[in-house]
């Protein structure tokens, strides 16, 4: 007996008019979503993922086609639709100036919740979601993955039979993901509700009882985890060898002919080949290295996804970049005993560790752990309270300036002028960093070739995909040639193969000399680190590389723990102690 639909997609197309140009977004899409089920929706970005969820919530109405949600006509009846359906998207709408009970308080009166049934519906959300404590708390001072789940609670308030979450785990660090799932999961089982979820997070598709896979406004595929990571088995290798390193691995195996992706995988190189039990690439691609080790791997949703949208594209430029300057000695970062204190509050307490030139060094921490007050003093943005911070030879303290001009930094958020035109952006930052006109030109013709932006560079920034605000954010950051370069969660929000292309340059910057620190939430890119630190609550829990972080958990029952395995782990030792000493 086939399962009911709670939302149906029949013929719907939808555009926009884009400065004068028509952009399809959707086109003739038909697609059912079964009741009581979690769905996935998983495309790269444009791929009409958000369209569709608005679509279905009535907040923009097809240009053709029908759909049904919970049994409603939403073309005829789209307020009636708001009512049944709740939709969390992107930036959720919390006021961050009001506290967790008031924003309850506030979508309660929103979704009509009668005042009899809120006091029981309030405990429930609130123990669901583990904001009890928290009910007096402002928004704005909640944590990234707390918020998350607050407005998760305010979407539910209305007990909703349907639920839209549009990327939920985005920028939310591995524990509070975890949390999210289980409430999601128990809103499925325990109480009914029907899910339909977007996530960049390619493991998380795994979570799903069904998948759909969108690109560029069609629907590719539909189905189980099975019916996408089958059709891979005999294509996906493990390949490893301990006389090279994982990042000259990789940039071997990517350059060759019957390969299709390669991408570092814990201390191997994951590998997908065009064909079936096809290893010679990978034998003539190491030629020459006696310890070589190709294994085939169980296939996963992310090689399907990967091989299904990388079958035609291109890959990225190459990027070449020497440093403007070489300094001397080994150690380019130096953070010693380092404070930051806000009034009585710390954000960082007594932190140290050194990085070394052409490390890629890894900043990692739950949401709240001090990454980005760490990261704002090293780029001389913020004052420390305590301690010593040397970058490129620079005390901070006394010569932030010269430091700085050492250095790169890609923010977080996308924070470039949005109004300007990606050349303009681009025009602007070389007269920033004070490149003369000769070589203004030549960073600028660099700059356009190597990100491929050249097509782009007459658009404003601001109405660029995410994977290309990132390319111009990323170039902007080079022009002047740094030595350091800082990356704030720079691949936040960001699609597989987007996410791929950015590690490609950052391997390629490393290689060449430049030192590189980054912030992530992914851990599978915490594997690309050579060393990395890991921090909660402002304090230092581990620092080591990705090998050691991940062989404080091995036991019989998990002898290959992953890199969010470690996270976790330490993160759980550190409440243990905490409550022990409590």
């Amino acid at each position: 007996m086939s399962t009911p639909a709670a939302l149906t997609f029949n013929g719907v197309s939808r555009c926009f008019d884009v400065d004068n140009k028509k952009i399809t977004a959707l086109e003739d899409i038909s697609v059912a979503v079964k009741a009581g089920k979690i769905t996935g929706l998983i495309g790269p970005d444009a791929a009409g993922k958000t369209t569709l969820m608005r679509l279905a919530t009535g907040l923009l109405l097809p240009d053709t086609g029908n759909i049904d949600v919970l049994g409603i006509d939403v073309v005829q009846s789209p307020i009636d639709t708001q009512s049944a359906v709740g939709y969390m998207p992107q930036r959720f709408g919390l006021y961050e100036d009001l506290s967790v009970q008031e924003n309850l308080d506030l979508y309660a009166d929103l979704q009509g919740l009668p005042l009899d049934q809120r006091t029981s519906r309030y405990a429930d959300l609130m123990h669901m979601t583990g904001l009890g404590p928290f009910g007096r708390r402002l928004a704005g001072r909640l944590s990234g993955g707390m918020k998350q789940k607050l407005g998760l609670a305010c979407t539910l308030v209305g007990t909703p039979r349907l639920l839209l979450l549009d990327e939920p785990t985005v920028g939310v660090d591995p524990v509070s993901r975890r949390e999210l799932w289980t409430i999601i999961h128990r809103l499925v089982h325990d109480e009914g509700v029907s899910v339909l979820l977007s996530t960049a997070y390619l493991d998380e598709a795994e979570r799903c009882d069904e998948l759909i896979l969108m690109h560029q406004g069609r629907i590719l595929d539909q189905g189980n985890f099975r019916h996408f990571s089958e059709p891979m088995r005999g294509r996906s290798f493990l390949v490893g060898t301990k006389r090279l390193g994982k990042r000259n691995l990789l940039h071997r195996l990517s350059d060759q002919a019957g390969i299709m992706d390669a991408v570092i995988d814990n201390e191997q190189v994951r590998v997908i080949t065009r064909t079936t039990d096809d290893t010679d690439p990978m034998r003539k691609a190491l030629a020459g290295i006696d310890d070589v080790r190709i294994e085939s791997a169980e296939p996963r949703f992310e090689d399907a996804f990967v091989a299904t949208l990388k079958q035609d594209q291109p890959g990225a430029a190459d990027l070449v970049i020497k440093p403007a300057a070489r300094l001397d000695g080994d150690t380019v970062i130096e953070v010693a005993n380092v404070q930051k204190r806000f009034g009585d509050f710390y954000a960082v307490k007594d932190i140290s560790f050194n990085v070394q030139r052409g490390e890629v060094f890894g900043l990692l921490g739950a949401n709240g752990a001090g990454k980005s007050t760490t990261f704002r003093m090293l780029c001389g943005l913020l004052p420390a309270s305590a301690g010593q911070l040397t970058v490129a030879g620079h005390d901070l303290r006394r010569a932030s300036a010269h430091a700085r001009s050492h250095l790169g930094y890609m923010a977080q958020r996308f924070s470039l002028y949005v109004d300007l035109t990606v050349y303009e952006n681009l025009k602007f930052f070389a007269s920033a960093y004070g490149l003369d006109k000769k070589r203004r030109k030549h960073r600028l013709d660099w700059a356009l070739q190597t990100f491929e932006l050249g097509d782009y560079q007459h658009s404003a920034s601001g109405d660029l995909s995410l994977g290309y605000k990132q390319r111009l954010a990323m170039a902007a950051s080079l022009l002047h040639e740094p030595d350091i370069l800082f990356l704030d969660e720079p691949t936040s929000g960001v699609d597989p193969l987007a996410r791929r292309e950015f590690w490609q340059r950052i391997n390629a910057l490393a290689e060449s000399g430049v030192t590189v620190l980054v912030t992530t939430h992914f851990m599978e890119e915490a594997n690309y680190c050579d060393r990395l630190v890991i921090m909660a609550e402002g304090e230092l829990l581990a620092e080591g590389t990705p090998s050691e972080m991940k062989d404080r958990f091995k036991t019989k029952q998990q002898p290959t723990p992953s890199m969010e395995d470690a996270f976790i782990g330490l993160i759980e030792r550190r409440d243990q102690r905490q409550e022990s000493a409590a």
